[in-house]
């Protein structure tokens, strides 16, 4: 997918957005900080909840993004280059009993990230990368239903990765977020082969080590509709469209924070298509039936 990042602070350089987790510029008086969340990481099967065991799951993300626009669709004049990797592995632990109706499941996600962020105007703006910001979801409750599959959840990122006030190095964000969010997944045809899903999360940011700036609470949004192709004995394939909003919901303040940036707001669309590949039999049962071989 590509991502449009539409603002309307002035064109001193167009930071990162949510994937980067971290502090770009170089000053703490232009300090630019985004959310937290890899946008678009639970666009498919939302609401899904693993069956009972360990699960084990890799996302590779990959960000690129050569223009901003502002509030009017208008490309603002700054060139350059801005592209983010990462890689996520999540550890998910599922009970076999409910509570309230719902399986309990925790999860822990640990990232490793490479940031290329260039200004034709700046030069190389970061190019950190290593072990990120580690992500944990001691709480999640799922229902799984014959039409719909929910999920509840609240989760804390923790700021692992390296950051230093100013680096123009850093892979981690400096600050604690909290997140509510929720997932769901609907069948619109028989079997779930035509199935929408979509992802709500709402960040809860602390305040900046270091710079004392407290980033603006952000809401995000992942959607897909996703359609089942090919079933076989060991494998299944979707095909469908996704895409991710974001939008900051409350004001970003701190020292040296100006008045017109306070009341900036950053808002991020995309929209494009996807294939998704899984075993047909989760990967927690076939553990099980190769334990007891």
């Amino acid at each position: 997918m590509q991502p449009v990042l539409r603002r309307t602070a002035k064109p001193h350089w167009m930071s990162l957005f949510a994937a980067v987790c971290s502090m770009l510029a170089g000053a703490p008086v232009r300090a630019q900080n985004r959310g937290v969340y890899p946008l678009g990481m639970s666009a498919i099967n939302s609401g899904v909840t693993p069956e009972s065991g360990f699960t084990y799951s890799n996302q590779l993300l990959f960000y690129a993004r050569d223009q901003a626009k502002d509030d009017d669709g208008g490309t603002l004049p700054v060139t350059g280059a801005n592209t983010v990797v990462m890689d996520m592995n999540t550890l998910t632990w599922t009970s076999a009993g409910r509570i309230l109706g719902a399986r309990y499941s925790a999860s822990a996600t640990l990232p490793f990230a490479k940031n290329d962020l260039t200004s034709d105007i700046e030069g190389q703006l970061n190019g950190g990368r290593g072990f990120a910001d580690s992500y944990y979801v001691p709480f999640i409750l799922g229902w799984n239903m014959d039409r719909a599959d929910v999920r509840v959840m609240y989760g804390f990122l923790a700021p692992t990765g390296r950051f230093a006030a100013g680096a123009d190095n850093n892979v981690g964000s400096g600050y604690w977020t909290h997140t509510l969010s929720s997932g769901q997944t609907y069948g619109l045809v028989g079997d779930k082969r035509l199935v929408f899903s979509a992802f709500q999360m709402f960040e809860f940011h602390t305040a900046q080590e270091g710079t004392g700036v407290h980033p603006g609470q952000k809401f995000d949004l992942d959607y897909s509709l996703m359609g089942l192709v090919r079933r076989s004995a060991r494998l299944a394939l979707q095909v469908g469209v996704t895409g991710y909003e974001a939008r900051q919901t409350t004001a970003k303040v701190g020292p040296n924070i100006t008045a017109e940036e306070s009341a900036d707001r950053y808002a991020v669309n995309a929209l494009g298509f996807a294939v998704l590949r899984l075993p047909s039999r989760p990967l927690a049962r076939r553990l099980r039936q190769h334990a007891l071989q």
